[in-house]
């Protein structure tokens, strides 16, 4: 996700985009981010359920995923909470 963002920022930087593009990049930026913690999500349930029916499973390989979808999520939430914040500062500007 991180490594998204940083190819994002030169290119936008370089170049000023028009409000209507910006917005699509931006959109497209956070629909993929958000499907790729579902993902992580999806496939850390997966490893689980097949640890608990007995399947041959890494042990080592259930947690890293587990981890991974946890930190996946927890950035999520720390974006949007930024987001959210940044959006309530906006609104209590006097124009």
């Amino acid at each position: 996700m991180i490594n998204k963002i940083n190819s994002l920022l030169p290119t936008t930087m370089a170049t000023a985009a028009k409000p209507a593009e910006a917005q699509k990049e931006f959109a497209t930026f956070l629909k993929d981010a958000i499907n790729k913690v579902n993902d992580e999500q999806v496939q850390a349930n997966k490893l689980t359920e097949k640890l608990v029916k007995g399947e041959d499973v890494d042990l080592h390989q259930v947690m890293i995923a587990s981890q991974k979808a946890s930190i996946s999520l927890q950035l999520a939430i720390e974006i949007r909470n930024k987001a959210i914040e940044a959006y309530q500062d906006m609104m209590r500007m006097q124009v």
